[in-house]
């Protein structure tokens, strides 16, 4: 299969009509059908279920759609790569949670962009899951994840732990001498599901099944112009909110008939890499 064969395929995966792929890609009509056509004999599936005017998606055509787009990404990455190879001699690729850039990532890269000028960093924020994925597609060095990964190939081991607390702009806590379980479920609770993990987890559990949330995000870094204005409460891993806890922009608030589990961060990489090279910035 082709670069664009794959691209085709996907664009018409999108608009559903071949005379708009055809447009949008300056080619004839005739060229998008024998496209598709020969993608499908390589694969052996039949991709799309066409009809006069639209086409839609088979189920094997769904499953490889996502095949398709890494395909093309990952080409993409590759070109990037073997680009920087000329201009430097080492190359970090470092995905992380938002929250684990903040803390632990941030601080390494600094040092590196301090201390040489040969060495380029990418860094890739997300979710855990797609974060794992990609350092098993190889387009990533190293995670730091709340998942962790048991793969043969892949070292997985413990980076920090971090206690998680309930917070709230300083001076607006309305429960002094602590919150109970119950009173959690009234109050005006922010949500960051820190992405799966067992802390995320662990505080879903706490609320009632299909509880709707003042706010709900997937980044808690997004959650602090709300925190600083005193719009609500939320669970955050303490050294994430160190500095706003010591200036007194947020307090904790206690918690009376209940804990929330402390957050790990893994480290994870393969096998065959030498991490020193980022965390002691070593350059060879």
């Amino acid at each position: 299969m082709t670069t664009e064969e794959l691209r085709t395929f996907i664009y018409l995966a999108k608009v559903k009509n071949f005379t708009l792929v055809a447009d949008q890609l300056f080619i004839a009509q005739s060229t998008v059908t024998n496209r598709i056509s020969e993608l499908e004999k390589e694969v052996g599936k039949k991709l799309f279920n066409r009809g006069s005017k639209m086409v839609r998606l088979t189920e094997a055509g769904e499953v490889f759609l996502r095949y398709a787009e890494r395909i093309l990404e990952l080409q993409s990455i590759s070109v990037e790569e073997m680009n920087a190879l000329s201009s430097h001699k080492r190359q970090f690729s470092i995905g992380a949670i938002n929250a684990s850039y903040e803390v632990y990532v941030k601080s390494h890269v600094d040092e590196c962009l301090k201390n040489n000028g040969v060495t380029s960093i990418k860094v890739e924020l997300g979710h855990s899951l797609d974060l794992i994925q990609h350092l098993q597609d190889n387009t990533l060095d190293m995670v730091f994840s709340v998942i962790p990964l048991k793969r043969s190939g892949f070292i997985c081991e413990v980076y920090d732990e971090d206690k998680v607390i309930l917070v709230c702009k300083k001076g607006t806590n309305q429960y002094p001498n602590g919150v109970s379980k119950e009173q959690l479920a009234r109050m005006p609770y922010l949500m960051c599901d820190f992405n799966l993990s067992k802390v995320g987890e662990a505080i879903r559990s706490l609320f009632p099944k299909n509880h709707i949330f003042r706010l709900e995000v997937d980044n808690s870094s997004k959650l602090f112009p709300h925190l600083d204005n005193g719009l609500g409460y939320s669970f955050l891993p303490y050294k994430l909110i160190k500095d706003k806890l010591e200036a007194g922009i947020l307090e904790e608030v206690p918690l009376v008939d209940f804990k929330v589990p402390n957050m790990t961060t893994s480290l994870i990489y393969r096998q065959s890499y030498d991490i020193s090279k980022f965390l002691e910035n070593k350059l060879d």
